[in-house]
């Protein structure tokens, strides 16, 4: 019964999706998930609604297909509020690829807000912080892994290798305990709400937020020091604009349940 059960949950949030979009994303049946970075009123975790994840990242076929849809996102019409200089430097032009942006491989050099309006273009949203943690916590055969010592080890060893190699193709990873791909390993993603990861990395503040050098509501913890995989997605993802764009950070699009 508890087998029949989860596999419908499973299925909840990709309900109404058909076609090519049910082949994209899968589904997550969501619950209470406790991540090693939390707000201090949430230490026992955050409940995460039943929603979709892509499979993969967005590619550079995909995102171009948008861009010559939506001609306002091309890099030479992109308003600067919007995207920095580099948005979609590498591509040969602005509406073709060439050899520097392969069609499969994930896209970079894209904005926040550039991210954030294709997946509304396709009905669809970033994911949270915690959908995406909750999403990442799973390997291959566990839905969550966390507390793996190897796993952590072999998300670490990615981070610490140059950014400037050249990306495979999207897609090639095994999936993990959900069916989602490439999380880990490939490249960094943006979040919904990335402006809003602060941690005070002071312990003599942790658990008082009246103490912390940010406002009490954003002021977050690490309860697993760890964990450093987490921190460092922070620290990276916390530190940038909504118009910034890297050379090692896509996206990927959620959907909520469908009631």
């Amino acid at each position: 019964m508890r087998a029949v059960l989860a596999a419908l949950l499973l299925a909840l949030p990709v309900a109404g999706l058909a076609g090519d979009a049910a082949l994209r994303y899968v589904g997550l049946p969501g619950g209470t998930f406790k991540s090693a970075l939390q707000y201090e009123d949430a230490k026992r975790g955050v409940r995460i609604a039943p929603f979709a994840l892509m499979r993969r990242p967005v590619t550079n076929a995909e995102f171009l297909a948008f861009v010559r849809r939506n001609p306002q996102w091309r890099r030479d019409r992109v308003s600067p509020v919007f995207a920095e200089p580099r948005y979609l430097a590498h591509w040969q032009s602005p509406t073709e690829l060439g050899p520097h942006a392969l069609p499969e491989q994930p896209v970079v050099w894209v904005s926040w807000f550039a991210a954030s309006a294709y997946c509304e273009s396709i009905g669809a949203r970033l994911p949270t912080w915690t959908e995406w943690e909750y999403a990442a916590a799973a390997d291959e055969t566990r839905r969550d892994a966390r507390r793996d010592p190897a796993w952590r080890r072999r998300i670490l060893a990615w981070y610490s290798r140059p950014s400037n190699e050249v990306l495979p193709r999207a897609g090639l990873q095994a999936p993990n305990a959900y069916g989602v791909q490439d999380l880990h390993g490939l490249v960094w993603e943006w979040t919904e709400d990335h402006a809003s990861l602060l941690v005070d990395g002071d312990n003599r503040t942790q658990g008082d937020p009246d103490k912390t050098r940010f406002c009490g509501a954003g002021a977050l913890s690490m309860d697993d020091r760890e964990n450093y995989a987490v921190l460092m997605r922070v620290a990276m993802l916390s530190s940038l604009e909504g118009r910034d764009a890297t050379a090692n950070l896509g996206f990927r699009c959620a959907r909520s349940a469908t009631p």
